[in-house]
């Protein structure tokens, strides 16, 4: 299949059927994240990261003034492209060593809408990683969709792929994500943690629909920011008794950045003082930044292009990238000027769509935990 063209192929591996697609994923995220190869895009042919800026006729497109509503958008949208379930964790273990924990489930479509069986045309990628001081972890799992290998329903909730699961346990009354059990296996590592919520769900962005681009590519974007986590990691020395907090994003779309758009920078952090925050910027022809304030209670105060500022501080060599660990992040207008720190600078997702994701804590004028993924090195 010629590479940048907006058509599919299908190949066998491993006894399943797997896509074959030019450059396509997203976090944030990821379209070929679906993908076990990855076909380069025609030289000069503007496409976005990973493919993600393509044309995307016949999907469905957000569209602004439609707000999320739940829990049916907790479940898969398959008249858009692309979508993901992107949970990630900031742990203490009882030995008193720092961890972190990424489960995500993607799902990317061949074409609009769902069949069953071996007709259906959603793919779906699941990724997990953990992260220690010394050591990344990091797993992938492949699927097609319609016979029961992967997928979401929205209630009850349940997202999975294989052995990996992402369930909720929430009681009458509560959001479908209000409690979730969380589980996924790789070499060297597994994982089950328990994820209760201790505020309600943020919308990002105007009341859900977050624009990526001076063009005005978007997503219908929300999140979980307020997870208190507790479970058991398996490591190679062992298991590890751990707590935390978490935060899950939810986003979908068709066509996520613009063409220009070669990679991202963002960020999940969590403040001592009980505030959170959202901030991520897309590097193309300029650079453009978002962000959404989160208030203790949950209140969130969406930050416009250019009010955040991401300054790189240090790079870490990981294989023949240079990838930016270290960074200095600023909002002007809200007080904020704070430096973060990896606990892992080689926590690298050597998967088929390679990025950077890792915890980091951070200090300056706040201090706290967070999250950092990058994309695009």
């Amino acid at each position: 299949m010629r590479a940048g063209s907006g058509q599919s192929s299908l190949f066998r591996e491993g006894g399943r059927f797997a896509p074959a697609l030019p450059a396509r994923v997203w976090l944030l995220v990821l379209v070929l994240v679906s993908l076990p190869v990855v076909s380069l895009p025609v030289a000069g042919q503007a496409q976005g990261f990973a493919g993600l800026g393509t044309s995307a006729e016949g999907f469905a497109m957000p569209e602004r003034g439609h707000v999320p509503g739940f829990p049916e958008d907790h479940g898969a949208h398959p008249e858009y492209r692309i979508e993901w379930w992107y949970l990630t964790a900031t742990l203490t273990g009882a030995d008193g060593q720092d961890y972190g924990v990424q489960w995500t489930l993607f799902r990317s479509a061949l074409a609009p809408g769902e069949a069953g069986g071996w007709d259906s045309p959603q793919v779906w990628m699941g990724h997990a990683g953990l992260t220690t001081a010394d050591a990344h972890f990091a797993a992938e799992r492949r699927a097609r969709g319609g016979i029961g290998q992967a997928g979401v329903t929205a209630s009850p909730f349940r997202a999975h792929i294989d052995d990996w699961h992402m369930t909720s346990r929430a009681g009458p009354g509560q959001d479908a994500l209000d409690r979730l059990e969380v589980h996924a296996r790789g070499s060297g590592f597994h994982y089950l943690l328990e994820f209760t919520a201790q505020g309600p769900l943020v919308l990002h962005g105007d009341q859900g629909y977050s624009v990526k681009s001076p063009d005005g590519e978007a997503t219908y974007y929300y999140s979980q920011p307020f997870y208190t986590v507790s479970g058991t990691l398996h490591l190679p020395d062992g298991p590890v008794e751990v707590t935390g907090q978490g935060w899950l994003d939810r986003e979908w779309s068709s066509q996520p950045v613009s063409p220009d758009q070669l990679g991202w920078d963002w960020v999940s952090l969590v403040f001592e003082d009980g505030h959170r925050l959202m901030g991520f910027q897309l590097r193309g022809r300029e650079i453009f930044t978002a962000g959404t304030w989160i208030s203790p209670e949950g209140v969130p105060t969406p930050l416009p292009d250019g009010a955040l500022q991401f300054t790189p501080l240090e790079r870490t060599r990981i294989g023949q990238r240079d990838v930016p660990t270290h960074w200095r992040i600023d909002w002007p207008g809200g007080g904020l000027s704070i430096t973060t720190e990896p606990l892992n600078p080689q926590a690298w997702m050597n998967l088929s769509i390679s990025y950077w994701e890792g915890p980091l804590r951070f200090g300056g004028t706040h201090r706290g935990r967070g999250y950092l993924e990058m994309t695009g090195y």
